[in-house]
């Protein structure tokens, strides 16, 4: 039996795209309270299906997939530009293939104006209703309105007319950092991207005996396995260890581990990693929000992905990336160097080196060092930094790592940043090493 969260989500997901929500209406329709259908459409929100637009409200839009994540719906739009809608609102939903600054003559102007487009342009009536007519929609900025055909025509085509108080060029900055943020998540590789489904998972229940675990065990070979109960909720997990001289008809509930670790579809591989290492744990069930099983991750799937990251070439650059590729490696036989040139998106508001950015320092340079010694990848464990001092935006910094200890496991670090001779920090990193 589904619990009323569940048959409020699935209301939701039922509902047709670009349905107007709201947490009144579905309170009514399915006889639950208010705050219930409050949480069930911020979960749906979560999930990627509804979209809330402030003066507008919530609707039911198209949840995109992972290799259509850059292209953002004109409901992402008008919350990236703080914008209002001044009609069109039926097609809020839909997901505009790329954006046209309309800085130029009308006629050079409409060659660049397709289907699925978004025009941004300032209070020019005639261009507005062209754009329309064109099927693309239109983004006015300068905080200007439309004519009152503009919007009847926008209504009409279910093409969102949108305006907003900034300027134009902030306005292509803003669309162009979320299309790059988004670029920048679709490169993390998530549990969902690898996850083994229910469909193909073994699996207990709570009403098997010890007797089950052999009979999977000889058909798999494989010695884990997630127990569930009738309602697909996870119990517990079962080892060769947990069975070990336990007699075949005892019920497997006795001998589980009960509230085993999990993840979500949502969690990050890396994080993911992080757990298995750190627990030693060599499967982990998946589950949903209701902690129903819908799949589990093995520790060999997770390190074949962690290495096929490593080898994709990366779109949208993060900070760590910004300051990998500055790194200059003057290591010698005898000891380790790197040269880093404190650029302005290393610095904080002072304009001196930022501490999230040192510490990216002190693993980036311990990383590469542990790497020379052990092939595989690592998990940073702690960081410690003992001393730091202000370092000027444009200086050039030295990074001397030196290896305090290296085992089969683990790996200590020793890290010292200089500025002209001068020490301006000094930390102590720790790491877990993983075999290939």
């Amino acid at each position: 039996m589904a619990t009323k969260h569940e048959q409020i989500l699935k209301y939701i997901n039922d509902l047709e795209i670009g349905h107007k929500i709201s947490v009144r209406q579905i309170a009514k329709a399915l006889n639950v309270s208010e705050g219930t259908a409050y949480r069930a459409i911020k979960e749906a929100e979560n999930q990627g299906y509804v979209s809330t637009i402030e003066r507008v409200g919530t609707i039911r839009i198209e949840k995109k997939k992972k290799e259509n994540i850059e292209k953002l719906t004109f409901a992402e739009v008008i919350n990236i530009v703080d914008g209002t809608v001044l009609g069109g609102r039926q097609g809020l939903y839909k997901t505009l293939n790329r954006f046209v600054i309309g800085a130029m003559k009308l006629d050079a102007m409409m060659r660049y104006v397709d289907s699925g487009n978004l025009l941004i342009v300032g209070n020019r009536y005639q261009v507005h209703k062209l754009a329309l007519e064109a099927g693309a929609a239109v983004l006015i900025t300068g905080g200007f309105d439309t004519s009152e055909e503009v919007i009847n025509l926008a209504d009409e085509l279910e093409l969102p007319i949108i305006s907003t108080s900034y300027d134009t060029f902030t306005v292509a900055t803003m669309i162009n950092r979320a299309i790059y943020d988004q670029l920048i998540k679709k490169e993390i590789v998530l549990v969902n991207d690898i996850l083994i489904p229910l469909q193909d998972t073994y699996y207990m229940t709570t009403s098997n005996a010890v007797e089950k675990w052999h009979e999977l065990n000889q058909k798999t070979g494989h010695n884990r396995y997630p127990v569930i109960d009738e309602n697909l909720k996870i119990q517990g997990m079962v080892t060769a260890k947990d069975v070990l001289g336990a007699n075949k008809q005892t019920p497997i509930e006795k001998v589980m581990t009960r509230n085993p670790i999990t993840v979500n579809e949502s969690t990050s591989v890396a994080s993911v990693a992080h757990i298995m290492v750190w627990e030693g744990i060599e499967l982990l069930p998946v589950v949903d929000n209701q902690r129903k099983l819908i799949g589990v991750i093995s520790r060999q799937d997770v390190l074949k992905a962690l290495q096929m990251v490593q080898k994709q070439p990366h779109v949208g650059e993060t900070i760590e990336d910004i300051i990998a590729s500055r790194f200059e490696d003057y290591s010698t036989s005898t000891e380790h160097l790197f040269q880093c040139e404190v650029t302005p998106q290393m610095t904080n508001q002072l304009g001196t080196l930022s501490y999230g950015v040192v510490t990216t320092l002190v693993t980036e340079s311990g990383s590469r060092v542990l790497k020379k010694y052990k092939r595989g990848d690592l998990v940073v464990e702690n960081i410690t930094l003992y001393f730091i001092k202000p370092v000027q935006i444009e200086s050039k910094i030295n990074i001397q790592p030196k290896v305090l200890e290296i085992g089969r496991k683990h790996g200590k670090i020793d890290v010292e940043i200089y500025h002209e001779g001068d020490i301006v920090c000094k930390a102590l990193m720790m790491a877990q090493l993983l075999d290939r």
